[in-house]
C-alpha cells in the first residue's frame, strides 16, 4: 500500500502512543524469537518481503511452533503454527479472536462487506444464509459443469497446439487457469457465462488478472510501516483514506470494484426478475435471492451484502483454485514420473466409465483415484494459496500448546497467557510443514505420504475441514467453498492430464512463491509482469492407461 503524505502526522501520534507499550513486561517477552534491528519495521520485512513461507520455515526450525517477533515500534507479535494453539484460536474460541482491523480492511477493498470481511454476529448471519448452497450434494452436482469448463480450455489449447509446427506451445498457466476457473465459478454460482476462456479481452477477467500481485506484491518497508499505523486509526477514517488514496495500487483495486459491482448488480436484478416469474434456478445466487424474498430477517442479506457475496465468490472461487492448479502442474513438471502415473490412473478410470457407456467421469470415479487425491492433498499442503491469518484477542485468553516451549529464562510453558489485544499471525505455511504431523520429509513434495500408513500422523488435534490441513482455515471461518474447490481441482486435473503432457521451460527454475496476500507463482526478476508459470504443453502420448 503506497503511503500518502498525510500519514506523517499519524506516524508521530502512533509513536507517542506505543512508547509506553514497549516498556511493559510479561512472560510473553521471554518467548524465543529473532532479534530486531529496526524500531520502525521490526521483523516485518523478513516476514512479508521474503518468498512465501521461507521466513516462517526458518523461524519454526530455530525457535519452534510459537515465535515472538517484533512488529513496528517494538511491539511484540507472535507467529503461531502449533496445532493446539491454532485449533483453539480458529475453532474452540468461537469469535473471541477477530481479524486485525487493517487486514479486515483488505477484505472490504477487494470483495466488499461480505463473508471475508464480516466478524461476529454479522459473519454468523451471513454464513448461515450462505451455507445451504455449499453442502456436499450441491458441490457434487457441479462436477459436469466443472468438467465442461475444463474441456473448453482444453479445446482452446488443442487448437493452438495443432497450429504449431512442433505440436507444442508454451502457455502461461496462471493466466489460462484464472480465466477458465472464472467461467466455472460464474456458471456454478450465478448460472452465468463470463466468457473469459474464449475472450482475452473479457472485462471482468482482465480486471481480476494479477490483482493480488499488483495490489499486494513486493511491499516496500515504508508501506509495511504505514499498514501498521492503520491499526491506530478510527475505522471510518481508515476507510476514507483508503477510498481516496491516489496510489496506483489502490486505483487498481477500485477499478476491480467498479467492474465487479456493475456485473453483480446486473445479475442480482436478473435473478430477482427470474424469481418473480417462477424461473429461479439452483445456482448459489438464485438461492440467496430466494432467501432474501422470504419473511425471516435473519435469513436475509442487504443489497450491499448480496453484491459483496458475489464478489467474494468471484474472488475466492477462481483465484485460489487457479493458483492451486498452477502449483499442481508446476510440481508435475518437476516430477515427470508422477505425471505419467497420474495420467495412467485417469485413463484407467475413463476406460471403466466408457465400459459403463458413459462419456464423463462421475464423482465415484474421482473418489476411486487414490493417487490423484493424494496429489491434490499434497499440493494443498505444500502450496497453500492463503499464507497467514491475522487475529487479535477480544479478551484475555490462554493458548494451549501441543509442544511445550522453553522461555529465554528457562521456564517451561505448556500454555501461553494472551492478554486482551494480543496480536498473532497464524502461519498456514508453517503448520502445513509441521514435521510432527506430516513426517520428517515435510519440506519435500511427496504425494505418497498420504498413501503410506503412519506417514501422516493423525494425533489428537483436528484442524480445518479437510485432511487436517490449515489450507482452508478452520472453525467458524473455514472456507465455505472447500468442497467446490476440491471437485473443481479434480475436474481440471483429469481433463488436462488426460489430454496433455506438461514439461519445463527455460524459466521453470526461476519460479518464486510470491507473497501477495495470496501465494502467486512469479518469475525471479520479473515480478512486475504479474503471475507467471510458463510451461510447454504438448498432446499427451497414448498407451499410458
Amino acid at each position: 500500500m503506497d503511503p500518502p503524505t498525510y500519514f506523517i502526522g499519524i506516524t508521530i501520534a502512533a509513536c507517542v502512543y506505543v512508547l509506553y507499550k514497549v516498556t511493559e513486561s510479561s512472560v510473553l517477552d521471554n518467548i524465543p524469537g529473532p532479534s530486531s534491528t529496526s524500531f520502525l519495521l521490526g521483523n516485518l520485512g523478513e516476514l512479508m518481503q521474503n518468498q512465501a513461507g521461507l521466513t516462517e520455515f526458518s523461524w519454526q526450525e530455530t525457535y519452534g511452533d510459537v515465535v515472538k517477533f517484533k512488529a513496528s515500534f517494538g511491539i511484540n507479535r507472535f507467529l503461531i503454527s502449533d496445532p493446539k494453539a491454532l485449533q483453539h484460536i480458529l475453532q474452540t474460541s468461537g469469535y473471541r479472536w477477530v481479524k486485525f482491523q487493517e487486514r479486515k480492511e483488505f477484505s472490504r477493498m477487494t470483495s466488499g462487506r461480505g463473508l471475508l470481511w464480516a466478524d461476529e454476529d454479522a459473519h454468523k448471519r451471513q454464513r448461515k444464509v450462505m451455507l445451504p448452497g455449499f453442502g456436499t450434494p450441491e458441490a457434487k452436482n457441479f462436477l459436469p459443469l466443472f468438467l465442461s469448463c475444463a474441456a473448453s480450455m482444453s479445446q482452446r489449447w488443442s487448437d493452438i497446439i495443432s497450429s504449431e509446427k512442433d505440436q507444442s506451445h508454451v502457455f502461461n498457466i496462471p493466466e489460462w487457469a484464472s480465466r477458465a476457473t472464472l467461467d466455472a465459478i460464474g456458471q456454478a454460482a450465478f448460472d452465468y457465462n463470463f466468457g473469459a476462456t474464449d475472450d482475452h479481452e473479457n472485462e471482468l477477467g482482465k480486471a481480476y488478472q494479477n490483482m493480488f500481485v499488483n495490489a499486494f506484491g513486493s511491499p516496500s518497508k515504508t508501506s509495511l510501516v504505514m499498514l501498521e499505523l492503520l491499526q491506530f486509526l478510527p475505522l471510518s477514517l481508515m476507510e476514507f483514506l483508503n477510498d481516496n488514496n491516489p496510489s496506483r495500487r489502490m486505483a487498481g483495486i477500485r477499478k476491480v470494484t467498479k467492474v465487479a459491482n456493475g456485473i453483480a448488480k446486473e445479475l442480482v436484478s436478473t435473478k430477482s426478475e427470474a424469481l418473480l416469474e417462477g424461473k429461479g434456478k439452483k445456482d448459489i445466487m438464485s438461492l440467496l435471492v430466494k432467501a432474501n424474498a422470504g419473511e425471516n430477517p435473519k435469513g436475509q442479506l442487504s443489497e450491499d451484502e448480496l453484491i459483496s457475496q458475489m464478489r467474494v465468490l468471484i474472488l475466492a472461487g477462481h483465484e485460489t483454485t487457479s493458483n492451486t492448479l498452477a502449483w499442481l502442474l508446476y510440481e508435475l513438471v518437476r516430477n515427470p514420473e508422477l505425471q505419467r502415473k497420474l495420467r495412467a490412473e485417469i485413463r484407467a478410470a475413463e476406460k471403466v466409465a466408457s465400459l459403463r457407456g458413459e462419456s464423463e467421469l462421475k464423482i465415484q470415479d474421482l473418489e476411486g483415484m487414490p493417487l490423484l487425491g493424494a496429489t491434490i492433498r499434497e499440493t494443498l499442503r505444500f502450496h497453500p494459496v492463503a499464507l497467514h491469518l491475522f487475529r487479535t484477542a477480544k479478551e484475555d485468553d490462554v493458548l494451549p500448546l501441543s509442544t511445550p516451549i522453553t522461555t529465554t529464562h528457562g521456564e517451561v510453558l505448556t500454555e501461553i497467557p494472551m492478554p486482551k489485544g494480543s496480536r498473532v499471525v497464524l502461519s498456514i505455511s508453517a503448520y502445513n510443514r509441521n514435521k510432527k504431523l506430516f513426517g520428517e520429509d515435510a519440506h519435500v513434495f511427496n504425494p505418497y505420504r498420504w498413501l503410506e500408513a503412519g506417514h501422516v500422523k493423525k494425533g489428537n488435534v483436528s484442524l480445518g475441514p479437510f485432511a487436517n490441513l490449515a489450507t482452508f482455515s478452520g472453525g467458524n471461518r473455514s472456507c465455505i467453498g472447500w468442497r467446490f474447490a476440491l471437485i473443481e481441482l479434480q475436474a481440471f486435473a483429469v481433463e488436462l492430464l488426460s489430454n496433455f503432457e506438461f514439461s519445463a521451460t527455460s524459466k521453470t527454475e526461476k519460479i518464486r512463491r510470491e507473497a501477495a496476500l495470496a501465494m502467486v507463482p512469479t518469475i525471479e526478476g520479473e515480478v512486475e509482469n504479474g503471475a507467471q508459470l510458463p510451461l510447454r504443453v504438448a498432446f499427451a502420448p497414448k498407451g499410458e492407461e
